[in-house]
């Protein structure tokens, strides 16, 4: 697929959304409202409601607005909002979003609000219960060979000019690493860089390094490394990636240098000098990790260093969302669950890898995450001349303002490490 990058096409009107325009075709839980459970939304009604009136997210409109103000949910419909939040939780809170029931003068602003009281929107006595709003995550997105495969081109073969209309000009889609806060959207493409310079010399790379990437993304880092003289082969599962990438690569005139291949992680060939996987563990899930880090070690040769980017969150938040399916994994990321820093340890000690670095920089994702969701927001009318239809448009700003919420708040981390093999002595 050709790419073409979207130019900026200026503010535009907040996508609306009306249940009753919903195609329920492509969105059947955003067209109808769950079936009725009195007592659930009563108890969403009362717990949410008074949650969000303490935390001054909600309240009377008063005129003209202080700058001392924060942000505020407006609740268009009351009653389905407290449905589906009583059915479903968070999903539920989500849906809502995405059917036009609630907007938000500051979506991202409140979503960190209520990220960072996460611990007390519900009373500790009712956390118990958490099973009545949950649902396990369907066998449907495990993350076999022909699952993962499924999986990602949900996400990333959804179009490329989709992604042009957000991301800058490298086509980064991880974490960037700025000099300065608040960063400034002509700074981007310069802090994608230095991201991935770091990487790259964490990993040792330099000329003729053999280079192992998994997860190719776009073709950015595999063009740098191969700039710097070395022979990269990376790895994809995504048609639409590979297909950019392998164009980008040759109007670089790097061809020669480096290798896309669409293959999974565990049918990985050859050895190499250096393995590089920026924010693919996210993607495998808890019941490959064992497999992804065997796969790394068995793919570097003797002396070799691995270097990864990896989005983490606590450990015990980790534990429960490895047992729920979240608005992410129903939307955006089937699939994908986020490891913590305790999983990542022990899963690479067991492959016999030993960490010598970890350096974590969560406010850099925040600040990548607000420039993205600014540019999407910005380019609406080009998004919807791909398209895409309001309520994916509401559910694609929702998912960069949620995960911008949970940087901000320090629920999630993001975070570069140095692998090599065996032990320190």
């Amino acid at each position: 697929m050709p790419h073409r990058t979207i130019p900026n096409s200026g503010p535009a009107a907040a996508p609306t959304a009306c249940r009753a325009d919903v195609d329920a075709g492509r969105w059947p839980d955003v067209a109808r409202l769950p079936s009725a459970a009195p007592a659930r939304t009563a108890l969403a009604r009362h717990f949410v409601g008074r949650a969000l009136d303490r935390l001054a997210l909600t309240g009377p409109a008063t005129g003209v607005r202080s700058s001392a103000v924060g942000p505020r949910l407006t609740l268009h419909d009351p009653d389905a909002f407290h449905r589906r939040i009583g059915r479903h939780g968070l999903i539920g809170f989500g849906e809502s979003y995405m059917a036009g029931e609630w907007d938000s003068d500051d979506l991202a602003g409140a979503l960190t609000v209520l990220a960072a009281h996460t611990d007390d929107l519900v009373p500790a006595r009712l956390r118990r219960l958490r099973g009545l709003w949950v649902s396990a995550r369907p066998t449907a997105d495990r993350n076999t060979r022909t699952g993962a495969r499924d999986n990602i081109q949900r996400h990333y073969d959804l179009s490329n000019d989709l992604f042009a209309a957000f991301l800058d000009p490298t086509l980064s889609y991880s974490s960037a690493v700025f000099t300065a806060f608040p960063a400034r959207s002509e700074s981007l493409a310069a802090a994608q860089h230095r991201k991935i310079d770091r990487l790259l010399d964490l990993a040792g790379v330099g000329g003729n390094t053999r280079l192992l990437e998994i997860g190719t993304g776009w073709g950015e880092l595999a063009l740098r490394a191969a700039a710097r003289g070395a022979r990269v082969t990376t790895l994809t599962l995504s048609v639409e990636q590979a297909a950019l990438a392998r164009e980008r690569i040759a109007a670089a005139g790097l061809a020669d240098r480096v290798d896309v291949q669409l293959r999974d992680y565990r049918d990985i060939e050859g050895r190499y000098d250096a393995v590089i996987s920026v924010e693919m563990i996210e993607a495998v899930g808890a019941e490959y990790w064992p497999s992804y880090f065997t796969a790394l070690r068995h793919a570097l040769a003797p002396g070799g260093r691995i270097a990864l980017q990896a989005i983490t969150m606590g450990h015990q938040q980790m534990l429960h969302t490895a047992a729920t399916h979240t608005f992410i994994s129903k939307y955006v990321f089937p699939g994908g669950l986020i490891p913590s820093r305790e999983a990542i340890a022990e899963h690479s000690a067991a492959a016999g890898l030993h960490t010598v670095a970890d350096d974590g920089f969560g406010e850099h994702y925040a600040e990548t995450l607000r420039l993205w969701r600014e540019q999407f927001v910005a380019n609406r009318a080009a998004v919807t001349g791909l398209g895409f239809d309001p309520v994916f448009r509401r559910m694609w700003e929702f998912y960069l303002a949620y995960s911008e919420a949970g940087f901000r708040s320090r629920y999630l981390d993001v975070r570069q490490l140095l692998l090599t093999e065996g032990t320190p002595r």
